[in-house]
């Protein structure tokens, strides 16, 4: 199987991780205007669901390290799977949940909370799990990232352009950060820390992201169709909706899955070099990428005042301080 062999490209492929996962949600824009994310989220994940065998066939079964996909798979422990499906499911339901927030609180509101939560909680976990790199950069990088976060809050509260908050929204991004914060030390458990010679009845990365995505796909029957009959927000939508769907919003939710899968998948290959924790931290840098989406190609603060752009240009100082600080702690 393809294993990273160096720090700077699992450095890379943490990066990878960075644009994909803080641009998946631009191909939601992509669909037709009335087409619901409940409706998005089901050709979304079912296309994360396919990559991950395509990925597991090519890249997790040719090379002469590790072990192959079929005999990985063959060979692991239920516990290891377990774990890996677990934290699919944790995933999964994080996931929706932080969508729900953003449209009950807003981006100001609810962003800051669910990730801020989400990345201080799983930089912490995965180190428990795996002490790679030096722990007080590794600190000192997340604080720069929260501060980071906090300033694109108060951009987009100076701006306007956030919602208005809501006591059900700030619960549900409690909620959501804590789960999206705990999901990925679930998935790490089961790894072996070896990808080269991985450890009888472990994982290799390419097997645990297939049954994670698995997880995400089985949970989804469950948690997306209660909230297609309650959303959060809106009217009831069905699966005669789905099924009524042109092929243009389909094909938006299949490229947002595969641009997702990338971007997982390639944290968890560079997780051998990098460790968890580190690459964990990297990849929510997302949100130094979803912010430059917003700023550079939505033109979402066009009109905004000096002080929102202050809050911009700071925003985007502390974020790569922080992120440089994560990659020189190992």
């Amino acid at each position: 199987m393809f294993i990273v062999e160096n720090y700077s490209i699992a450095v890379l492929f943490c990066v990878v991780t960075m644009l994909c996962w803080g641009s998946w949600a631009n191909t939601q824009k992509l669909a037709d205007k009335n087409w619901r994310f409940e409706l998005f989220y089901w050709d979304y994940i079912l296309s994360m669901f396919v990559f991950s065998l395509l990925l597991a066939f090519t890249m997790g079964s040719n090379g002469e390290q590790g072990r192959s996909f079929m005999e990985d798979i063959q060979q692991a422990d239920s516990s290891n799977l377990m774990f890996a499906f677990i934290g699919g499911v944790i995933f999964n339901l994080a996931n929706i949940l932080l969508v729900a927030a953003l449209n009950l609180a807003g981006m100001a509101v609810a962003f800051p909370i669910g990730i801020g939560i989400a990345l201080i909680l799983g930089v912490l976990l995965n180190y428990m799990l795996s002490p790679v790199g030096d722990f007080t950069l590794l600190i000192l990088g997340v604080v720069l990232v929260m501060i980071a976060i906090l300033f694109t809050a108060a951009a987009y509260k100076k701006s306007g352009l956030a919602g208005k908050g809501s006591v059900k929204g700030i619960v549900v991004a409690i909620v959501s950060g804590v789960l999206m914060g705990i999901f990925y030390p679930f998935v790490a458990k089961g790894i072996s820390p070896d990808f080269s010679f991985p450890e009888a009845g472990m994982l290799t990365p390419y097997t645990a992201f297939v049954v994670m995505v698995f997880g995400a796909l089985i949970s989804n029957f469950v948690f997306n169709t209660i909230l297609m009959q309650r959303p959060f927000s809106g009217l009831p939508v069905t699966y005669k909706n789905y099924f009524q769907g042109s092929f243009k919003s389909h094909f938006a939710g299949i490229i947002g899955g595969i641009i997702w899968g990338i971007g997982t998948s390639f944290n968890i290959i560079a997780s051998g070099k990098a460790g968890f924790a580190i690459s964990y931290g990297l990849g929510q840098g997302a949100t130094l990428i979803a912010a430059i989406w917003g700023v550079f190609i939505w033109k979402e603060f066009k009109n905004a005042s000096r002080l929102t752009n202050f809050f911009l240009a700071l925003m985007f100082v502390f974020y790569v301080s922080g992120l440089l600080v994560i990659i020189l702690s190992k």
